[in-house]
């Protein structure tokens, strides 16, 4: 009996050995890249078109909000020099409009900040789209089984990080102007 037990235990070890054996083999043939999403965006021309896109608008609407701000301070501290002079009836009416112009001021800056956000959404949408195209397109010529992000990654070898390549092909399409 301890015979027989012997041989079925050899057999399973055996099998076993096959199985990872076949495992290790698969794992071999498996072609895995590496990309890093940051650095295509900033040094993608696509990327700095985003960027710059986003920037030009962010600049433009910082402007506006800074020019309506020094309008409330100067309303306001005209307001402050002439309250001792007007009547209470008229101060309480300055007040009142010094309060609804503060408050429409917030309310366009709660508007100018969803819009921002609402175009960088929409900048970074597009060029997703378009490098998500890109590395199927590589992905399938080149037989890769699994491109990820470098997000998460914790090491992995120069030789399978593609992102300048992506950059590189990104670069000679032309890319979507955002």
């Amino acid at each position: 009996m301890n015979l027989r037990r012997m041989g079925i235990a050899a057999a399973l070890l055996a099998g076993l050995c096959g199985v990872c054996q076949t495992g290790a083999l698969a794992a071999e043939a498996a072609r895995i890249a590496v990309v890093n999403l940051q650095t295509v965006l900033e040094t993608s021309q696509i990327g700095k078109a985003a960027q710059e896109k986003l920037k030009g608008q962010r600049d433009k609407l910082e402007a506006d909000l800074k020019q309506k701000g020094t309008e409330l301070q100067e309303l306001e501290k005209r307001m402050q020099r002439e309250a001792m002079v007007m009547s209470k009836e008229a101060r309480e009416e300055k007040e009142r409009e010094l309060r609804i112009k503060a408050s429409d001021f917030q309310a366009l800056q709660k508007k100018y900040r969803s819009d921002l956000q609402d175009l960088e959404r929409e900048l970074m949408g597009e060029l997703q789209k378009e490098i998500s195209a890109l590395v199927n397109e590589i992905g399938k010529k080149e037989g890769y089984t699994l491109i990820v992000s470098s997000i998460g990654v914790l090491y992995h070898q120069p030789a399978v990080d593609i992102t300048q390549r992506l950059v590189q092909e990104l670069n000679a399409r032309g890319g979507k102007k955002p």
